[in-house]
């Protein structure tokens, strides 16, 4: 069970959340509709997680995005699951942008993907733990994007897809199962992902850093 504060403007949806994660056996100890409503909550009650619309009042810019990072700087590593309308990957890149061994616990998912109750709830539980959770929408916008720079054009087109798969959050298992290929496959492709990206044994998760390299276009 997860302890949750929810920030969600809209009515209909913050009471569908509300619903989902109830009936799958989770808290949710506060349900606000603003960013200073969001901020309040997780101050006074810490949560397991934070699930938070980008766009909130008064601006309907991206105030649940600056709230959850503000909160991530007084909270350390507290996981949050950003929720957008739109593939923004600005918002995606902002999320991220930090040193990549804060960058845990992180996710973007579009609402649609709420729709996916499964998926959704998977993704839910891997930011709880600590993994970086990418829509695979996002990730492909991105891909199109980044396919061009540098040091991401020295990879192949496997260890593309790979990396993609990575900012989907998968493991090594799971991403092998998604490319019908072995687990052994997946560890030299990410070892070559690590080499081309210059991220060492040293540089703590670089399976976060590698995703941070690809949502920037450059190197970690």
């Amino acid at each position: 069970m997860l302890r949750v504060v929810l920030a969600e403007d809209s009515v209909l949806l913050r009471a569908g959340l509300v619903e989902l994660l109830t009936r799958s056996g989770h808290e949710v100890i506060a349900a606000v509709g603003d960013a200073a409503a969001l901020a309040r909550a997780v101050d006074e009650q810490p949560p397991d997680i934070v699930i938070t619309d980008v766009r909130m009042p008064p601006g309907f810019r991206d105030e649940g995005l600056k709230a959850a990072l503000e909160l991530r700087a007084r909270h350390e590593r507290l996981p949050v699951l950003v929720l957008s309308q739109y593939v923004a990957t600005a918002y995606a890149t902002q999320l991220l942008s930090g040193d990549g061994r804060e960058a845990a616990g992180l996710g973007y998912l579009l609402k649609d993907r709420v729709g996916e109750v499964s998926e959704f709830l998977d993704a839910l539980q891997r930011v709880a733990h600590g993994q970086t959770v990418i829509d695979p929408e996002v990730v492909r916008v991105l891909l199109v994007q980044q396919t061009a720079s540098q040091p991401l054009r020295q990879l192949t087109p496997r260890e593309r897809e790979v990396l993609a798969l990575m900012a989907e959050g998968l493991n090594n298992q799971l991403i092998a199962r998604r490319l019908t290929v072995t687990e052994a496959s997946v560890v030299k492709h990410s070892s070559n992902i690590f080499m081309k990206l210059n991220l060492g044994p040293s540089d703590g998760n670089r399976r976060v850093l590698a995703v941070l390299a690809h949502l920037r276009g450059e190197s970690a």
